[in-house]
């Protein structure tokens, strides 16, 4: 699983059935922060927390960037392991409290959601170590999504609202495609073409070359 080489560094896992990916985020503080935690199972939680460990990480923050299911298996993992409250959107409840009946489906458990939770709006300020993060609002592939930009190295988490030559889906409840649309263009299509796109699932991009190709909403 890459590391990439940025002023912020990253690392990204690909977890459980839905090939989610997640991400472990620090700078050179070694504060870290772990965002939509997928794993599934006790090999993958001792996948994220081996990473963890050996890299003297010290995980600050829980960060959802959305909460259909493939995004949150990890959770209460993260939150009982690192006594960490949950970082998210308020309106995501919506989200969360629909899990029950995708994990009937899938014949998984019940779902808890956290009780220590802080929910952020966009622009609210946020700091990974001494790395200030900015919150951008992206709804549409759910009610409430958002994506965390760092500047300095134009490195973007975009959970599930833009991937390598597509996008989220928006026929589940909260979806919206002419809020996607909106999202992506009007929000993620203003930061630098240079930018890195890290998605929820897929291969990471960049703003520049969705612009020139994505076929949904490119150009």
């Amino acid at each position: 699983m890459p590391k990439f080489a940025l002023m912020l560094s990253i690392q990204q896992f690909v977890f459980n059935d839905f090939q989610e990916n997640t991400y472990v985020i620090w700078d050179e503080t070694l504060n870290c922060a772990i965002i939509d935690p997928g794993c599934s199972n006790a090999k993958e939680e001792i996948e994220l927390k081996s990473f963890i460990q050996t890299n003297g990480l010290k995980p600050t923050h829980l960060l959802n960037t959305h909460c259909h299911i493939d995004h949150i298996l990890g959770n209460m993992f993260v939150v009982n392991t690192y006594k960490l409250p949950l970082y998210m959107h308020e309106e995501e409840l919506f989200t969360y409290a629909d899990t029950d009946r995708w994990a009937a489906m899938f014949g998984l458990p019940k779902f808890e959601i956290p009780d220590k939770k802080i929910y952020l709006k966009e622009n609210d300020p946020l700091k990974i170590g001494n790395t200030p993060l900015t919150i951008l609002f992206t709804p549409g592939h759910s009610i409430a999504s958002i994506s965390f930009y760092e500047p300095t190295s134009n490195t973007l988490i975009s959970g599930d609202v833009l991937f390598y030559e597509s996008i989220g889906r928006t026929d589940l409840p909260g979806g919206s495609f002419p809020r996607l649309e909106q999202s992506i263009k009007n929000v993620l299509f203003r930061l630098p073409d240079q930018t890195k796109v890290f998605s929820g699932h897929g291969p990471a991009t960049s703003i520049g070359h969705e612009k020139a190709n994505n076929p949904y909403v490119g150009k």
